[in-house]
């Protein structure tokens, strides 16, 4: 059984469709959708979606999952989203194959149910404004008043509606109603909106053809019902708009009636996963752009080196409840360290260099040594590293005086290249402001893969040749906020005040070794000592090599969650 194939987690919603088959409830089928608005990027929030219902589908005998674009707001949406939003399912691992839809498909059906309940005077034209439409709603505590439009006949009624889709009338002047109960607890019931005017907009799929759109709540039962869906998952906040579901259903000459099922949506900590404030973000410039790798979108995270079954398996793991929780991000880093250390070749890459003299390797020599690519799976073979006489470790690697807790190299003091020799430093050269410049090392040339005989050694560090070392940008990407729920916070103004001013830093003198010229983009790495990198996809050229930090080595974050909690 491939990864893929592998059966998720049981919970509610399972329990609920084996009880559907086991009462031969739709037919024996199970028919599941992911129904996307194009009107942004998909993010974290949605991936929990995409698992749920391909996941469902996947895991029972001639289950069906669709992709289908809700894309009934042309003033919000465009192509690029939905180009997006298709990749970023393929790439989490998940094939619709071809059952591919757009709400806009059914744009003639929806308006002809629409027609079905006008003259069953279930609906009416309402030319009350928008605020109008507020104050008449009434409270959660007081029930509203009838539309002064209510009562218009038929006749007028559908004349009026005919002439909204010739164009007649301008944007926000009139929409079509349901009439239901003006006195419902529900404040979903009380006469909502089915249709609306959008003028000067032309839609990704249907270009000019309508002026009239189809409002979410009409269309969604719709749609569901017309694909033959029988489990309509959704996130805790369409809960209350379930009575509406099955009203619009239950009043049109449709035979399927899926069924809605509410689970609770996610809630990362330290990120936020609202579109409207995803947008904020970039439209201000907070981010450089959707795919920024501090982004919870798919396409940020992808570009910061998360792996697609690192991201099924974080979804695995939070499981599927309807109870609201908050989700600790250590468990989705949790998720991408267990990955990359199974998976991830090892390489070596100093981000602060200082240069170190080999005073007895002998000058213009290049010695290749062998090391492994990883050091638990064998199958991953080996790689050659050049050892020369200058070489860079990191500056963090080195202090003149430290105290025995202190493992790596000190003046008069020993230490262990990884996969090479044990180096002790002579000397230390300083620059004209008195900054440390260079080593002066010598090494023990029988310490390759021993020990040396009768002295302990400190500790091993990490280095790279300088000659055949390559220069790289280095990108250390950090959580995008400083607060566990930054848009939850009442204490401030703005979820922007939580922005982590430590997000995002750059080692721009790095060096790594010179196997990674050969890195593909998007390739990941660990960083021996240092983390979990990957080649950036977009802007590493052949010339200058561009790393992401993924994540790092251990959750530095944990104390400070501890603090805070």
């Amino acid at each position: 059984m491939s990864e893929l194939e592998t059966k998720s987690p049981g919970n509610f919603i399972r329990q609920i469709i084996d009880g559907d088959l086991k009462a031969g409830k739709h037919d024996g089928r199970v028919h599941t959708r992911f129904p996307p608005e194009p009107n942004g990027y998909l993010h974290i929030g949605h991936a929990k979606s995409i698992c749920l219902n391909f996941g469902v589908a996947r895991d029972y005998q001639s289950g069906k999952c669709n992709l289908r674009f809700d894309d009934t707001n042309p003033h919000k949406e465009n192509i690029e989203y939905v180009d997006a939003i298709i990749d970023d399912v393929k790439w989490l691992g998940f094939d619709w194959q071809d059952r591919l839809f757009y709400a806009s498909d059914y744009f003639q059906q929806l308006h002809d149910y629409a027609l079905e309940l006008i003259k069953a005077g279930k609906a009416y034209v309402c030319d009350l404004t928008a605020e109008e439409v507020r104050d008449y709603r009434g409270t959660l505590t007081e029930p509203g008043k009838a539309s002064p439009y209510s009562n218009r006949t038929v006749e007028e009624n559908l004349d009026l509606f005919r002439r909204m889709k010739a164009g007649e009338y301008e944007d926000g002047t009139r929409v079509l109603r349901a009439r239901i109960d003006m006195a419902s607890p529900n404040m979903n019931m009380r006469d909502p909106t089915l249709y609306r005017i959008r003028h000067g907009v032309i839609h990704h799929q249907t270009g000019e053809a309508w002026c009239i759109y189809p409002m979410y709540d009409f269309t969604h039962p719709i749609s569901d019902a017309l694909e033959g869906i029988t489990h309509s998952l959704c996130t805790l906040e369409f809960e209350d708009h379930r009575p509406l579901y099955d009203w619009v259903l239950n009043n049109i000459s449709i035979a399927s009636h899926p069924q809605q099922i509410e689970f609770s949506r996610l809630n990362l900590q330290y990120t936020v996963v609202s579109k409207r404030k995803l947008t904020q973000l970039v439209d201000e410039g907070h981010v450089s752009g959707w795919g920024d790798p501090r982004m919870p979108t798919l396409a940020g995270l992808r570009r910061r080196g998360y792996t697609s079954s690192s991201i099924r398996e974080f979804c695995d793991r939070i499981g599927v409840t309807k109870a609201e929780n908050s989700v600790e991000m250590g468990i989705l880093e949790a998720c991408i360290r267990e990955d990359l250390d199974r998976n991830a070749p090892r390489a070596m890459a100093v981000l602060d260099p200082l240069k170190v003299v080999i005073e007895n390797f002998p000058e213009g020599e290049t010695q290749q040594l062998e090391a492994p690519n990883h050091p638990k799976d064998e199958g991953m073979g080996k790689r050659t590293i050049a050892f020369t006489r200058e070489l860079y470790i990191d500056r963090a690697d080195f202090r003149e005086q430290a105290s025995r807790k202190y493992k790596r190299l000190v003046t008069d003091g020993e230490v262990r290249l990884r996969n090479a020799y044990v180096i002790k430093c002579n000397q230390v050269i300083n620059g004209p402001d008195g900054e440390i410049v260079e080593l002066r090392c010598s090494y023990d040339a029988e310490t390759l893969g021993a020990n040396p005989q009768g002295r302990k050694v400190r500790g091993v560090i990490h280095w790279v040749s300088a000659p055949e070392g390559i220069p790289a940008e280095i990108r250390l990407y950090d959580r995008l906020f400083g607060h566990p729920t930054p848009d939850g916070d009442k204490g401030v103004r703005s979820f922007l005040e939580h922005l982590n001013p430590d997000s995002f830093k750059v080692a721009g003198n790095a060096v790594v070794e010179p196997g990674l010229a050969q890195a593909e983009p998007g390739a990941n790495y660990q960083f021996e000592r240092e983390g979990y990198f990957c080649l950036d996809q977009q802007d590493s050229k052949a010339t200058r090599l561009v790393f992401n930090r993924t994540v790092t080595l251990r959750d530095s974050w944990q104390k400070i969650d501890r603090q805070k909690g």
